[in-house]
């Protein structure tokens, strides 16, 4: 019997902490024994709210890659990649940007708290507003039955549904619903 799968990932923006420890790294060891587990490393993410300090994301990389094996999560039994290194991101990305309402995106409440939230920075950029967009794209193309994602992106997997209903009524089913878990 076929396992099920998981799909997360994690930005490249710096050291990790305790926060990734408890709020996803732990979790993420736990759902490896019972799922087929894709982690990726999130660098185009990153590039929304760090795109000016690209070095950033840079060191970031392999410095979380070690992290996630000193916490348990095994190579072996999970799929480690980066995102920038899978070009279907990307063009997927830009299929659903087509046909997803800017509206949709505007009403986001995580969007509208992170520009109250991140006022040192110039986030009032098309990357940013389209977040949610890349992230469909990331878990549609995998068609990962569930999605560990915190309590802040929760509304982001309900947009995935939304654009992945969008597509399969104009095109014909081709993607299925994901779930948060």
């Amino acid at each position: 019997m076929k396992k099920k799968s998981i799909l997360s990932g994690m930005r490249p923006t710096g050291k990790m902490h305790l926060g990734h420890l408890h709020g996803a790294l732990l979790n993420w060891r736990k759902l490896q024994e019972e799922y087929d587990c894709s982690y990726f490393i999130a660098d185009w993410h990153a590039l929304t709210s760090e795109y000016a300090h690209p070095d950033i994301i840079r060191e970031s990389t392999y410095d979380i890659i070690m992290d996630w094996i000193s916490v348990g999560l095994d190579p072996d039994a999970s799929t480690f990649f980066i995102q920038s290194h899978i070009k279907e991101h990307a063009e997927l990305y830009l299929i659903f940007s087509m046909i997803t309402p800017l509206p949709w995106l505007e009403r986001n409440p995580t969007y509208k708290e992170q520009l109250r939230e991140l006022t040192q920075k110039d986030v009032y950029t098309y990357g940013f507003l389209g977040y949610p967009v890349l992230q469909a794209a990331d878990i549609l193309m995998y068609k990962a039955n569930g999605v560990p994602v915190g309590e802040d992106q929760a509304p982001h997997v309900e947009l995935t549904r939304e654009i992945a209903r969008r597509f399969n009524h104009l095109y014909g089913e081709v993607f299925r619903f994901p779930m948060s878990s």
